[in-house]
């Protein structure tokens, strides 16, 4: 497992959370996808975050997928526990921990758009109150605000904060981070799938990744290529998953990726209200990429 010393190193699904069709979450399903990513060679899984569509579950079932996904896989379970309000997530945080979660992905306060004095103080009380290895998750294009330059770097000090997960899409920056962090015990995972390659050679140790949801493999072998040095065959994946990943956020994740779980066999695909099926000209089009990925054609689904 990993511990509070040890860098996050690889590839980490971003996972979904199926639903039935009374919107109840499909707990055999989650199981299976669980169990499947395991033994496609990934390095951890990271259940309810943005993904999993958090912002849908209660407390309870977001508990109750964390302790679905540690009790079926020996892998590193990173549990998404963040919140605009510091005593939530420190409740999440706590329970997640108690669920069986091996660290937590802690987004960083959306809507109230803190300053960066309390987004820090935000992220050390959290890292104070749960002995857990936790990872600082900077996502602008959803919380309305980047984490402070200086703020990541001093966070990276704190013997709990082990990671930061990079989903700015802005290139430079996060370059920055891994330069201001490069002598902690502390790994910079990309968020962003279309960035993971770039992000590699600047330093990254691994991906927190949407499309290892539908392609593990090639992403796993992606990574690991780019991770060895051998930047020709890492080249050549990402340039495979390239259509697939810019269908993949065609329209909000996750509505995209749960589509395509749905064309690969994977559960039906339904989401949580106010997410919406993805449109028809993006099924096909995404069904299309997907038949050419394993190599045989792929019918759209009514």
């Amino acid at each position: 497992m990993t511990t509070s010393d040890e860098p996050f190193e690889g590839v980490y699904p971003a996972m979904t959370t199926p639903f039935l069709t009374d919107d109840s979450i499909d707990f055999e399903q989650l199981r299976d996808d669980a169990q499947r990513l395991e033994d496609a060679g990934v390095d951890g899984l990271v259940p309810v975050g943005s993904t999993g569509e958090s912002a849908t579950l209660s407390h309870d079932e977001h508990v109750e997928v964390v302790e679905a996904v540690t009790d079926v896989v020996d892998v590193p379970v990173i549990a998404g526990a963040g919140s605009n309000n510091t005593r939530e997530a420190l409740e999440l945080a706590r329970r997640s921990a108690d669920a069986g979660a091996d660290a937590l992905l802690l987004i960083s306060p959306y809507y109230n758009k803190p300053e960066p004095e309390g987004m820090e103080r935000h992220y050390r009380t959290i890292a104070d109150e749960v002995d857990l290895p936790q990872i600082v998750y900077n996502v602008p294009s959803r919380t309305g605000r980047n984490i402070a330059l200086e703020t990541a770097e001093s966070l990276a000090r704190h013997e709990n904060v082990v990671g930061y997960k990079a989903a700015s899409g802005d290139l430079g920056r996060i370059g920055e981070v891994i330069e201001r962090t490069r002598d902690e015990d502390f790994s910079v995972l990309s968020g962003d799938d279309y960035l993971t390659l770039p992000l590699l050679s600047l330093g990254a140790t691994g991906a927190i990744s949407v499309a290892a949801n539908v392609e593990p493999e090639r992403v796993v072998a992606m990574v690991e290529a780019a991770r060895s040095g051998d930047f020709e065959a890492a080249r050549e994946r990402h340039e495979e998953l390239g259509p697939l990943v810019r269908a993949l956020f065609a329209e909000t994740n996750p509505i995209p990726v749960k589509e395509a779980m749905a064309i690969r066999g994977h559960g039906p695909g339904n989401l949580r209200s106010p997410l919406t099926r993805l449109s028809e000209n993006h099924r096909a089009e995404l069904a299309g990429i997907l038949g050419e990925l394993s190599g045989e054609p792929t019918e759209v689904r009514p």
